[in-house]
């Protein structure tokens, strides 16, 4: 079966985009890298990117298995426990037993886990709204719609 140029150019236009799609993708994710970074340094001079993380997590969602923080960020639990234990020393998270199931670590934030944390994630939001200050609200309308679009799961 043969292709037809139009069907060839049309694919080649297509991949094209895909490309740049990847392109802008990996860029955007260098940048974020770059701002958790420097929200986690924020938060605490020692802090490293994923504490912040376990940080918004517990901001998001509250007190939650310590097993669910590490599903919920696709991490090792090894991994996650090390970056608890240091949340833990700097006063931010707190660790305590379930008490219907002693086996599962509760995580919580502190108050001060709590409150550097917001000020931490004010400064990087405002970064945000710079960057989008000058978008209509139907460009962000539409970037918001295509990035749901995008994370939809089938």
């Amino acid at each position: 079966m043969t292709t037809s140029a139009a069907g060839d150019a049309d694919n080649i236009t297509f991949e094209s985009a895909v490309l740049e799609v990847e392109r802008e993708f990996s860029m955007m994710l260098a940048a974020a890298r770059g701002t958790f970074k420097d929200a986690a340094a924020a938060v605490h001079p020692g802090l490293q990117p994923l504490g912040f993380t376990v940080l918004m997590t517990l901001y998001r969602g509250g007190e939650c298995p310590q097993g669910s923080v590490a599903e919920a960020l696709q991490v090792d639990k090894a991994l996650l426990s090390r970056t608890v234990s240091q949340l833990e020393t700097l006063g931010l998270v707190v660790r305590r037993a379930n008490p219907s199931d002693g086996r599962v670590q509760l995580l919580d934030l502190t108050p001060e886990g709590r409150v550097r944390f917001e000020n931490a994630h004010s400064a990087k939001r405002a970064l945000l709204r710079d960057r989008l200050g000058s978008w209509t609200r139907a460009e962000l309308q539409n970037l918001t719609d295509l990035l749901k679009k995008l994370n939809e799961r089938d």
